[in-house]
């Protein structure tokens, strides 16, 4: 396999590097230049939307990372703004903004920042005294630093995703004195806590806000509330939004209400946007923003006949379709297979007086990557340069992926090579496509080579290339190269995510090395990254503790989760049940469950009959009277009948006894006979 970075590589980045600065130094690059990138997920279709009012330039900066808040790819002039990273999905693509977009994690971090040292000095004491307040602020307090205006934001942004350490942070510094929160740091801080899903944490911010600074409360305080109550399909919470708006001294315009519907068609809610859009059409005075939002949400549904119905009506108020407007639709039919149709739209752009783009054949470009259609492809790209429209790192990016996707590294190199002659300098992203690449291959000592060449033209590796680099040494059980990346990470200033944690506690979990498992499960809790999506972690970490007889360490892992006020549900009580309940801690089992009513959640039917029978082996009546009494209680406050609640929950251990069986006898015979695959192939 051939290197993908050579010598001759190198020499070429650097000597594109230099014509760069020589025509803008490094120094001069200013916060909106840098935050005009972004990057979205690789190898989906990609979905583009409303007007951002940040620009892109042709040559991006060397130092990028995923923005703190999902932008738009296109901007006003309709030039494709973003890049494709593995990320939770295709809903950040979509984004109104009327403010400049806050610098960057990595730029923030730079060494050269002003505040980096206090920074980083203020995260170290945060990571080590995060779980005991009063140590954390007498650390704090001796350490010198001194809470200023940029500071508390930038800390608040190291943080990143680990909720917990960044409003500990945030309420020490408001009792310092002589300094009060300005009008960023509370928008940071309400990002922090709707990202956690603590919306009750966030109007209570709010309502401090009002009382204590009114003059900071603004449409953008409330834009960002709605684009997470979106995000969490929570439609009715994000218009009452809109409707709390003027108790606060807001009243809610055509950007917020644009805002909302952006969101809402972002997060898969366009039918809702939809009627209200027409509810709102008196109130709000439409403009191009709302048609081209809606557009969008019914082209990534892939609903074309729905996007055209929008166009006709956005020509009926008075609107001709613009470049962004085309790009959109454009991408509809790519998403949707019909090429023979975004081939006809080019033409018609070009008949109504509106030129396609760079984004424009970038969109037909990933939809034939997406499809395998590499040569096709490569024909666009050709149409393109010869039509006079030069192809931008994200065209060659894109081009890039495709090529890596489908195993061909070789044409991905030399593709990567004529880009850096033509003076466009490779970033995080286009590295990513390698490390992927090499990734299905099992190739992890080409990712290692490959992250150093990286580092030797001055592209720093993000947390996705990491986050790629740890699951494969986890898949490959080379557990000490992926502890390794950790604490890299935190050395170079990246926040480890959810996903980090995640694939460090697998692997460490199928290497049996439980009890650093549970030290980073524990720290994931901590940071405040546990939720419900994280359940399957949880249940695979407790159950092999309690099949390695550590029933204490699994009853400290479960304490560390209640302890820290997570995210904790009827599921969540069930699996730590069951599996105290599977591996023979009966007693454990039962008073857990009593701790679980306490709590207010009742046990599922089958959760109930399992204790039961456990209990009846045990000839343990007095706590089997005392679960049935207050199961019996609250199923009557819910107006459920305790007949039906029992005969429930034996019917359902019984189907489930039954398919544990019928799998276990599935299983013996492929065992025996060989599966029909295995068959097919002998014959």
């Amino acid at each position: 396999m051939p290197r993908v970075l050579s010598k001759k590589l190198r020499v070429l980045c650097f000597s594109s590097h230099a014509r760069v600065s020589a025509c803008k130094p490094p120094n001069t690059l200013t916060k909106e230049f840098i935050s005009s990138f972004h990057f979205n997920e690789p190898s989906k279709a990609v979905h583009y939307s409303t007007y951002s009012r940040l620009f892109s330039p042709k040559i991006p900066s060397q130092k990028l990372t995923p923005p703190l808040e999902p932008v738009n790819p296109i901007s006003k002039d309709g030039i494709f703004n973003t890049m494709n990273q593995p990320r939770k999905g295709l809903d950040n693509l979509i984004h109104l903004k009327n403010e400049q977009e806050s610098p960057t994690e990595r730029e923030i971090q730079e060494p050269d920042d002003y505040f980096f040292a206090d920074v980083e000095k203020v995260y170290r004491i945060l990571r080590k005294f995060h779980s005991r307040v009063p140590k954390l602020e007498l650390a704090l307090q001796g350490s010198g630093v001194v809470v200023r205006s940029g500071l508390t934001e930038r800390v608040l942004n190291r943080c990143g995703d680990a909720g917990n350490l960044g409003y500990r942070f945030f309420v020490w510094a408001s009792k310092q004195p002589g300094y009060r929160h300005n009008k960023d740091v509370y928008k940071s801080m309400i990002k922090i806590l709707a990202k956690m899903r603590q919306f009750g944490a966030v109007w209570a911010l709010i309502e401090e806000m009002r009382k204590e600074s009114p003059h900071l409360l603004s449409p953008e305080v409330f834009v960002i509330l709605m684009r997470r109550f979106a995000s969490a399909r929570m439609v009715k919470k994000a218009v009452e939004v809109l409707d709390e708006m003027p108790k606060y001294g807001c009243e809610p315009d055509e950007y917020a209400f644009g805002c909302l519907l952006d969101a809402l068609c972002k997060n898969g809610s366009v039918k809702e946007a939809a009627l209200l859009f027409e509810d709102m059409k008196i109130r709000f005075e439409p403009t191009i923003k709302h048609f081209t939002s809606l557009l969008y949400g019914w082209c990534k549904e892939g609903k074309l006949i729905e996007a055209k119905v929008v166009l006709v009506k956005m020509r009926e108020a008075g609107f001709e379709p613009d470049l962004v407007v085309y790009n959109n639709l454009l991408n509809g039919y790519s998403v949707a297979g019909k090429m023979a149709d975004a081939s006809h739209l080019l033409v018609e752009m070009r008949r109504n007086g509106v030129e396609p783009n760079a984004t424009s054949y970038t969109i037909m470009i990933q939809a034939l990557c997406g499809r395998e259609k590499m040569e096709e492809a490569t024909r666009v790209f050709s149409e393109m340069e010869k039509n006079g429209c030069e192809a931008d790192v994200v065209t060659y990016t894109t081009l890039i992926s495709g090529f890596c996707k489908w195993g061909k590294i070789k044409k991905a190199h030399e593709l990567l090579e004529a880009m850096i002659r033509k003076g466009h300098i490779p970033n995080a992203t286009t590295y990513l496509y390698f490390m992927l690449a090499h990734e299905k291959k099992e190739e992890l000592e080409e990712c290692l080579e490959l992250v150093n060449e990286m580092k030797k033209i001055r592209v720093s590796p993000d947390l996705f290339i990491y986050n790629t680099i740890l699951r494969l040494s986890c898949k490959l059980g080379e557990i000490e190269s992926g502890i390794r990346i950790m604490n890299e990470l935190e050395e170079n200033g990246i926040t480890p995510g959810v996903d980090t944690y995640i694939i460090l506690i697998g692997g460490l979990v199928e290497q049996a090395r439980l009890v650093e498992a549970c030290d980073y499960f524990q720290e994931m809790v901590e940071r405040g990254l546990f939720s419900a999506p994280q359940y399957g972690v949880m249940k695979d970490l407790l159950n092999s503790l309690l099949r390695d007889d550590k029933l204490q360490l699994a009853k400290d892992v479960w304490g560390c989760i209640i302890e820290k006020g997570c995210e904790v549900n009827v599921s969540a009580w069930t699996i730590w049940i069951h599996s105290l309940f599977s591996n023979g801690h009966v007693k454990d089992a039962c008073s857990y469950c009593l701790d679980m009513m306490e709590s207010g959640e009742m046990p599922k039917p089958d959760t109930f009959s399992k204790l039961m029978k456990g209990l009846k082996k045990l000839y343990n009546r007095e706590i089997a009277v005392e679960i049935t009494e207050k199961v019996r209680k609250m199923a009557e406050e819910r107006n459920i009948t305790f007949k039906m609640y029992k005969r429930r929950g034996e019917r359902d251990l019984k189907e489930k006894d039954k398919a544990k069986k019928d799998g276990r006898k599935r299983r013996a015979r492929q065992r025996q006979w060989g599966s029909r695959t295995r068959k097919a192939d002998t014959l």
